[in-house]
């Protein structure tokens, strides 16, 4: 199928593009890396009247770390990540995710921002930064906010974002020392989406405790999970095998897969406990500097 006939806009500033979006409203759409966008209007599973690309829009890519945080460009490609030597030096946790999203091609393609904004409970990135407790930088006619990640997610592909607000930049903090991170993912195949999968961040204190933990679970519910109770069983503790089991287990329960063709509910809980256990005990070693 091809898509139904739209007008096409190219704006070249922010305050073009966020006019723009003020005035069409509902009846448009951005177009960013376009490899979610554009499958879904080839299939005419959405129809809208106007596409505003943003590519034109200079600054909106690269990675950089200021004043505490790695600020990464909305426009900044699936790619970018997997091959920063920064990302893969400073942050596995964003490193691994990158490398199993989809596929080479749609990465070359495929932007954070539009990863995040989206919202498909099923991308790798929503989780991910849940556990890395980042924070999305909007824009809109009434200027810049910063919105938590924790609050980005309202539902399955709805975020906080206002009808006239573009992502223009995420920024994650900047890890502290003995800190390491994991993502681990179950496919059935290569570029598939997960049947579930994990993504953890965590800093361990000179005497081996857990001072910082997040959890992210990705496809088990309606929206990307952070697993708050998990989080707090590991919290102030030093993760022996026993924490690391409980941990596990209240991940599982935090989780709300359905079933379908790639498993039931009760084999999706299950694979959140063991998947969690392996990303906590691959986290520590980065934490501890064996990996």
């Amino acid at each position: 199928m091809i898509p139904a006939a739209f007008d096409y806009h190219a704006p070249t500033s922010l305050t073009e593009a966020t006019a723009l979006l003020a005035r069409l409203g509902e009846d448009a759409k951005i177009l960013s890396g376009g490899q979610s966008l554009i499958p879904i209007m080839k299939l005419r599973l959405s129809s809208p009247p106007h596409v505003v690309d943003i590519n034109g829009i200079p600054g909106l890519a690269g990675l950089r770390e200021v004043d505490g945080f790695l600020r990464i460009g909305a426009l900044t490609r699936e790619s970018e990540l997997e091959e920063s030597a920064l990302i893969r030096d400073r942050y596995p946790l964003l490193h691994e995710t990158s490398k199993v999203i989809a596929d080479p091609i749609v990465r070359n393609l495929a932007t954070v921002g539009g990863n995040l904004a989206h919202a498909d409970p099923a991308n790798d990135h929503p989780a991910t930064m849940l556990a890395l407790g980042a924070e999305v930088v909007a824009t809109g006619p009434g200027g810049e906010r910063r919105i938590p990640i924790t609050a980005f997610f309202t539902g399955p592909f709805a975020t906080a974002l206002g009808p006239a607000e573009i992502v223009v930049e995420i920024r994650v903090p900047v890890p502290a020392p003995r800190s390491g991170g994991a993502y681990v993912k179950l496919e059935r195949k290569v570029g598939d989406f997960a049947t579930a999968a994990v993504a953890v961040q965590l800093t361990l204190s000179a005497a081996g405790a857990c001072e910082q933990i997040g959890i992210g679970l990705t496809n088990v519910g309606l929206t990307p999970i952070k697993a708050t109770r998990a989080e707090a069983a590991l919290k102030g503790k030093k993760p022996d095998e026993a924490t690391i089991a409980q941990a596990a287990r209240l991940a599982a329960e935090a989780s709300e897969p359905a079933e379908d063709l790639r498993g039931s509910v009760e084999y999706k809980r299950d694979l959140v406990r063991v998947l969690t256990a392996r990303a906590v005990r691959r986290a520590i070693a980065r934490a501890e500097g064996r990996t």
